[in-house]
């Protein structure tokens, strides 16, 4: 019984630890998890700009050809739906304006802007997509990485619980 107390313990420490901390997840691009995020730098929004003071902001870097950055479009919409409040949701593609707005399977029901010169993405060194950060109110990076990696996904109950943890 102690053995099971002690290691389901261990599991929630490691748990929490994993959203504050890299704790040794493969990332493709360079690590600025709790530090002060870029200023987002896009070259036209296909939605309308949104306003973002005083909430969350997830950018999510993508392109219409790739497989996982479209499977994890479903989750964001859900997520944007659900905590509107709280969360702005933001795609950056760095495709032509045409092919992002011709895009519609699946349907993105969040912001989107296209950054065909990849300022953001290339300061962050971005190597590989779908790559995903969550900005606080403060703009401090509070999660990093590619959302659907095995064992550190950005769900929907990570983002709450990280919305609850830094909300001002």
């Amino acid at each position: 019984m102690m053995k099971n107390l002690t290691f389901l313990l261990l599991l929630i420490g490691t748990t929490v630890f994993a959203q504050e901390s890299n704790n040794g997840k493969k990332l493709w691009a360079k690590s600025i998890l709790n530090e002060k995020a870029p200023d987002l730098i896009v070259e036209k929004w296909i939605s309308k700009q949104p306003d973002t003071k005083g909430k969350f902001v997830l950018i999510d870097f993508w392109a219409t050809w790739c497989g996982p950055c479209r499977a994890y479009i479903p989750t964001l919409n859900d997520i944007q739906k659900k905590y509107a409040d709280k969360i702005v949701i933001i795609g950056v593609s760095d495709e032509a304006a045409e092919k992002v707005e011709a895009f519609n399977n699946p349907k993105i029901n969040y912001f989107e802007a296209i950054d065909t010169k990849g300022t953001v993405k290339d300061s962050l060194q971005v190597k590989g997509i779908p790559h995903a950060i969550l900005i606080d109110p403060k703009g401090i990076v509070r999660w990093e990485g590619f959302p659907l990696l095995q064992g550190n996904q950005l769900t929907e109950e990570v983002i709450k619980g990280l919305l609850e943890k830094y909300k001002n």
